[in-house]
Formats: C-alpha cells, sequence, structure tokens
C-alpha cells in the first residue's frame, strides 16, 4: 500500500531520467530526438522542465527544440524566466508561438516583459489581436480588464436552443474553450448565460432565457483581480462575463485563470508570513535573492535587538541564578509559536473574507482563550520540569505564570494585530510577523524576568 501511495503521489512529476534524457539530446544537438521526447509532454510539464535545469541547459534545450516550440509553455512557465526564454527563441518561432494564444495569455505574458519585448511579440500578431492586446494593456495592472479574454460567445435574449446550435455549427471562429453562451440586449449589456450542455440537453424550440444559470454574475473591467477570484471561488463559477463602466459586455473570465490568480494570492500570502518577496523563484540566482530575503531578515534583527535590551535589564538577575538563562528562551519560543498559530489563521480568515466586524471580537476572544487554555496546560508541564529539574517550587511557579501571561498575549497579539493593519490598510501577510514575534519575545522576558526578580531575589 506505501509503494501505490508513492507512486500516486510521485505520478505527476517529471521524470528524473526523462530530464537527464532530454538534456543529452540537447546537448547532442539531437533535433529529431529530442522533438520526439518532449512530444508527448503537456505545455505545463515543458515548462516545468525548463525551470528546473539551470540556464545553460535551458539555452541548449531552446536552441535545439525552438522550432517546434508551443505557446502554451510560454504561458506556463514561471514570469522569473520568461523573458530569458523568450530572449532565447528566434523571432519566427516566438511569432508563430504567440499566434497559437488566446489574448488573456498574450496580455498575461507582455504585463511582465520589458517595451522591447512587449514590441516584439505585439509585432509577431496580426493586426485585429494585436489591437485587442493592447486595449486590455490599457486597463490598470492586477484589474478583471487585464484578466480577462475578449474571444467569447454572445447571442440576443430572444434566440432558441436551436438558433443557438445552428449559430456554433456555422461558425468556426469561436474560441478554443468555453462554457456559456452570453445572452445580451440590444445594447449589448449581459443578461444571463446558459451552459453548452443545456443548449445540447433541451428541444430547439425551447427559449433560452428558460435555461438560464442561477449563477449569472457579472465583472467590472476595473475590478481587482483578487476580487474576482474570489467571486469564483464563492460562487463555483466557471465563467463570468465582463463589463464596461456602461454595462456592456467587453470580455469573459473563466475559471482557469480566476483560479490562477486564487492561487498566486495564496502563494503571496505564505512568502510574505515568512518575510519573503512575492517575487522569489527557485529559478532566483544567489544575488536576487539575497536581496529578496535581506530587508526582512534587518527587521527581524531590530526586533532581536528589542528583545535583548528587556534581557539585558535583568542581566543582574541572570548572573545571580543561572537557570533563568537556561529556562527563558522556552517562554520565548512557546510564545512566538503560538502567536504564528494565531496570525495563520487570522491571516487567512482576512484573505478569504471569514473575519469581518461582526465576528472579529468573538475570534479574538477566542484565541485569547485557547492561550489561555494551553497556557496553563504547559505552565502545569514546565512548572513540575522547573521542580524537577532545579528542585526550587519557586522557580516552576515563575516559568508558569510566565507562560500563562505570553500564551495569551501571543493569542492577543495573533489574532490582533493582523485585524489591526488590515484596518490600517497594511497586508497583514507582510507585516504581523514581526510585530507578533516582538511582542510574544519582549511580554516573554519581562513577564518571566520580571517574576523570577520579584519572587527569586
Amino acid at each position: 500500500m506505501a509503494e501505490e501511495s508513492l507512486i500516486e503521489e510521485d505520478r505527476y512529476e517529471l521524470d528524473k531520467s526523462m530530464v537527464q534524457t532530454i538534456r543529452e539530446a540537447a546537448q547532442a544537438g539531437q533535433a529529431d530526438r529530442l522533438a520526439a521526447l518532449m512530444q508527448p509532454l503537456h505545455a505545463a510539464d515543458i515548462a516545468d522542465l525548463l525551470e528546473q535545469v539551470d540556464p545553460d541547459a535551458r539555452a541548449e534545450i531552446l536552441q535545439v527544440f525552438g522550432t517546434e516550440f508551443d505557446g502554451e509553455i510560454l504561458s506556463e512557465i514561471d514570469d522569473s524566466i520568461r523573458d530569458e526564454v523568450i530572449d532565447a527563441l528566434e523571432p519566427e518561432v516566438l511569432s508563430e508561438a504567440v499566434r497559437e494564444l488566446e489574448s488573456d495569455d498574450v496580455v498575461d505574458i507582455l504585463e511582465d516583459l520589458d517595451a522591447p519585448q512587449q514590441e516584439v511579440i505585439l509585432e509577431a500578431l496580426e493586426d485585429d489581436d494585436r489591437a485587442v492586446v493592447e486595449q486590455a494593456l490599457r486597463y490598470p495592472e492586477f484589474s478583471a480588464g487585464r484578466l480577462m479574454q475578449r474571444e467569447l460567445v454572445a447571442g440576443p435574449e430572444h434566440w432558441t436552443v436551436g438558433e443557438a446550435i445552428d449559430y456554433l455549427r456555422m461558425h468556426d471562429d469561436l474560441p478554443d474553450e468555453f462554457y456559456h453562451l452570453i445572452l445580451v440586449d440590444p445594447k449589448f449589456r449581459p443578461t444571463g448565460y446558459v451552459t453548452l450542455g443545456k443548449i445540447l440537453g433541451h428541444p430547439r424550440e425551447l427559449k433560452l432565457t428558460e435555461i438560464v444559470e442561477d449563477s449569472f454574475q457579472t465583472i467590472e473591467a476595473m475590478e481587482d483581480e483578487a476580487e474576482v477570484a474570489y467571486a469564483f471561488n464563492q460562487y463555483h463559477l466557471i465563467s463570468a462575463p465582463v463589463v464596461d463602466e456602461q454595462g456592456r459586455l467587453v470580455g469573459v473570465i473563466t475559471i482557469d485563470d480566476a483560479m490562477v490568480v486564487l492561487d498566486e494570492e495564496h502563494e503571496e500570502d505564505i512568502l510574505r508570513l515568512a518575510g519573503i518577496s512575492e517575487e522569489s523563484s527557485l529559478a532566483d540566482r544567489v544575488i536576487a535573492t539575497t536581496k529578496h530575503r535581506a530587508p526582512w531578515l534587518a527587521v527581524n534583527l531590530v526586533t532581536a535587538v528589542m528583545a535583548s535590551l528587556v534581557i539585558a535589564i535583568y542581566e543582574d538577575a541572570i548572573a545571580k541564578i543561572v537557570a533563568l538563562a537556561v529556562l527563558m528562551p522556552i517562554v520565548a519560543s512557546m510564545g512566538g509559536n503560538a502567536g504564528t498559530q494565531s496570525l495563520t489563521v487570522a491571516v487567512r480568515a482576512i484573505a478569504t473574507k471569514d473575519l469581518t466586524g461582526s465576528n472579529v471580537w468573538r475570534v479574538i476572544r477566542r484565541e485569547v482563550l485557547v492561550g489561555l487554555v494551553n497556557g496553563v496546560i504547559f505552565a502545569v508541564a514546565m512548572g513540575i520540569v522547573g521542580l524537577i529539574w532545579f528542585g526550587s517550587v519557586q522557580l516552576g511557579a515563575v516559568i508558569a505564570a510566565a507562560m500563562v501571561i505570553n500564551l495569551v498575549v501571543a493569542g492577543l497579539a495573533g489574532a490582533g494585530i493582523p485585524v489591526l493593519l488590515e484596518r490600517l490598510r497594511i497586508d497583514p501577510a507582510l507585516a504581523s510577523g514581526a510585530f507578533v514575534t516582538t511582542v510574544t519575545d519582549v511580554v516573554g522576558f519581562f513577564a518571566f524576568l520580571g517574576l523570577a526578580t520579584m519572587v527569586l531575589l
């Protein structure tokens, strides 16, 4: 069973021997063999392959495989190496690859490139496609207008099922993938949509307005893409029409694009909680990675110095009772871990809009009470440890009391600080960690060393 489970877990990973074989074929300049090896791979797998190999191997693969390059690879590949891949492709290969893509994928590629690279890709497009892409680029970054694709299927409200089917059969310029036929009024404003399954499953004479979906939602072109992704997740949407300021249909967003945004938002929050730039990637060089991480390490250094200043206040007590130096990291560490648990729950709840003004105090109260209960449990444990380890009832009582205080404060800070930062319009995922760590360290040392000074000296 364990072996079967392992196979299931690894089935979507690139085979190491396959990667090595591809590299060898590229190094030997065996174009036909390389094309045969790459042909069965999905565009996403080829993108993963290019991300995993070193820059020299990547250049070799692109040089040999370039003439067969699939445009979907460009949309799948990580932003950090996309410009490198584009530079490595011959202009005619790049042009052919880009022409295969939907407008939203072209926009996604262009928005992260420099102006010269953007112009190379724009010149590769047909005039109509170029005009569509340039218009999309006029929308603000991270807006629904940037996310949407212009290729869609729409029809008037009075259509029957039969008229819709005839329309779909007569036109060969339909999008490669679509889920709904959007109904529009005479001013081209969307009023509902019908799934392809319902169109195929009902009699020809039935009016489309009688089988529209209850899930119909419109998205404003200027709406933030994070809100769009939330709407897709909240209302289980497959696609949604995008409208301009006058409510007219200008595009459509599909679930695959919305889920990419949702995934990026979650990834960004995770990275920020760890003090790492959302621009970081496994493909980054040492210098770039260092630049991304150094600023937050500097912030952590400042917070560590603040905690050390608290310790310095009680250096005489520590010099007299060496056991304090042994035990005080335990109090701070437990507080830090408890604070991080509450912090993670709060940041996630804020991101998913589950934590609102109506329940914020209930959530904070719950985290404080959880901190109190855990504090009492581990206070008893550490009190016993202090008694057995150092033979002092008073020392055991001091660390027990400090443990309760710090875990209660950790629950309060872990839930309260993200809420406060969010109210101040500061990203809680970015800044909460440093504040919570500082609070738990400072309070932990103050509580433990302060109580020890009063009780033991």
